[in-house]
């Protein structure tokens, strides 16, 4: 019976962590994945952020830039896949760092099991989660509850996924989400009429996560803090924006 490989889990309960703390630790983990470090899963919710992919647009944002930084939110260009989404409190992030070489996984089967992981999630709440052709991520009933957005560099994951499971869907008024404007989004709590809490669906998705991977996660206690700069604001397209 082949063995399951031990992957580093960091899961952040200490509030909401901001956007570029996440992308430092990111960069840093991969870099130890890639020469031969065990591979990492850091879940946790951040702060209210719009994140552009590198295929964005940026009339997807549907207000000016100010409105956003008014709200309490940031804006931040990624080097992630797809498009534009909003990342913020009661919304689950997992950013696995892997080793896709070494898993035999191209980015597509990847991006498979991403979902997969989700839909065994969903299937623990009864809410049934479905795949939607040509638009990665993971829908019930025609709204998009999950995205995914991942870079592969050198064989190596990095960004991930968000369930919304109590997300104020408000907050996606403000943009065309994953630059598709036919379809709603959604969240366990509106499904449910109450929320889950996202620790429990935390626990649930490290159990899918594992089986769906064929890993054992090892809870890991560093603290990701401390890791230089590498966030880098929107600001050619807010230029672009105010011109």
């Amino acid at each position: 019976m082949e063995l399951t490989k031990p992957v580093r889990l960091f899961r952040c309960s200490e509030g909401c962590i901001d956007y570029d703390t996440s992308w430092r630790w990111q960069i840093a983990t991969a870099a130890k994945v890639r020469d031969g470090a065990p591979e990492a899963v850091a879940l946790l919710e951040h702060a209210p952020v719009f994140t552009f992919g590198r295929r964005a647009r940026y009339d997807h944002l549907l207000v000016q830039p100010a409105e956003v930084q008014t709200l309490g939110a940031t804006i931040v260009e990624s080097d992630r896949g797809g498009d534009v989404t909003f990342h913020g409190p009661g919304q689950l992030v997992a950013y696995p760092i892997l080793d896709l070489r070494t898993r035999g996984l191209g980015p597509s089967a990847y991006v498979r099991r991403l979902e997969e992981a989700i839909i065994r999630t969903l299937h623990e709440f009864g809410v049934r989660g479905e795949r939607s052709p040509g638009r990665p991520g993971v829908w019930v009933d025609g709204a998009k509850i999950a995205a995914i957005g991942v870079r592969v560099h050198g064989g190596i994951s990095t960004h991930g996924l968000a369930l919304n499971v109590e997300t104020d869907l408000s907050w996606f008024r403000a943009i065309v989400p994953c630059g598709i404007s036919d379809a709603a989004v959604t969240s366990l709590a509106r499904l449910m009429e109450h929320s889950p809490g996202v620790t429990t669906v935390v626990d649930d998705f490290c159990e899918a996560f594992a089986a769906v991977f064929d890993s054992e996660l090892v809870p890991c206690f560093d603290s990701p803090r401390s890791l230089p700069q590498v966030c880098r604001p929107a600001r050619e397209w807010l230029d672009a924006t105010d011109a």
